[in-house]
């Protein structure tokens, strides 16, 4: 109580009325009407159950409806076990090449100043601004058989589209903003002042990066890529175009889960949707814990 008067003391009249308004403010938000705070919070809970609680309960329902041997022996069939490993595989590429990619802009954009930073930026949101379809069918442009490089893979036995590569290609694109994203604030507030401090003392580039950059930036790093595994894991438009749907061969998980649905195995198909659910589930789950450390990080920054 004496440091806040003998800090209302030091303030200046102006100060002290913005700081007398402030604290009023703070007051009005936390005395709305009881019948206000009741039915904001109604509405919220409500929004949450039909969007997202009731869609993982009908879910999981319908995926163990005739029991857990049925959602086994569904998760165990050939077509499943091939999705499932192509999405394992088309995640890891992507996310590794996103991971990549992402240090290296995050780094440039928020250590250095260039000609074209602005560009480099726009170009980063891009997949956000585009559909997946159309991302999707730009690869097909690119790399199909009247596709611009079509002639020249034909004529070198490379197959793009309709296999692992051109999938892995539409993932990476739609996926590539997230570690950047997440990356480049970050950093902005890091700022560079120990990196110099790093290099004054005899520290190499690369010494620099791992011993002082990335330990700062670990908990924004792991944010990222679960993210960007989230997003891979789950992509459907861009990799639908280019995948081609060879069964047991291009069809990822949400692909699979459509072909079953349409072809009323429903079991089937929601036991390999209930595997998304769960790996959105975890994904929030370690996106809590991740958000929490990244704030202690920023609260300790400021002490």
């Amino acid at each position: 109580m004496t440091l806040q008067i003998a800090d209302t003391v030091s303030l200046s009249p102006s100060q002290a009325k913005a700081r007398a308004h402030a604290a009023a403010a703070r007051d009005n938000l936390r005395t709305e009407p009881r019948a206000v705070r009741i039915a904001i919070i109604t509405l919220a809970v409500l929004f949450l159950t039909v969007f997202v609680v009731l869609p993982l309960v009908v879910v999981f329902a319908q995926a163990f409806s005739k029991g857990i041997l049925a959602y086994l022996a569904a998760l165990s069939e050939p077509e499943a076990l091939a999705a499932i490993r192509l999405t394992l595989l088309v995640a890891l590429i992507s996310v590794g090449l996103n991971l990549v990619f992402g240090l290296v802009a995050a780094w440039a954009i928020a250590k250095f100043d260039f000609r074209g930073k602005t560009f480099l930026i726009t170009l980063i949101d891009l997949p956000f601004s585009v559909s997946p379809v159309i991302s999707g069918l730009v690869f097909v442009l690119l790399f199909g058989a009247q596709g611009y490089f079509g002639g020249w893979l034909r004529e070198h036995d490379i197959q793009i589209l309709f296999a692992v590569p051109g999938i892995a290609l539409a993932t990476t694109f739609v996926t590539f903003p997230f570690v950047a994203r997440a990356l480049i604030p970050l950093m902005h507030e890091q700022g560079t002042q120990e990196e110099e401090a790093a290099i004054s003392l005899g520290a190499s580039g690369l010494q620099t990066f791992f011993r002082v950059t990335l330990p700062n930036i670990k908990w924004g790093v792991l944010y990222g890529v679960l993210l960007c595994n989230a997003r891979a894991m789950g992509e459907f438009g861009a990799v639908s175009v280019v995948s081609g749907h060879i069964r047991g061969e291009t069809n990822t998980m949400p692909l699979l889960v459509e072909i079953l649905y349409n072809e009323y195995q429903f079991v089937a198909a929601f036991a390999i949707a209930s595997l998304l659910a769960m790996l959105a589930l975890i994904t929030l789950i370690a996106k809590t814990v991740l958000e929490r450390h990244l704030g202690e990080g920023h609260a300790s920054r400021d002490h």
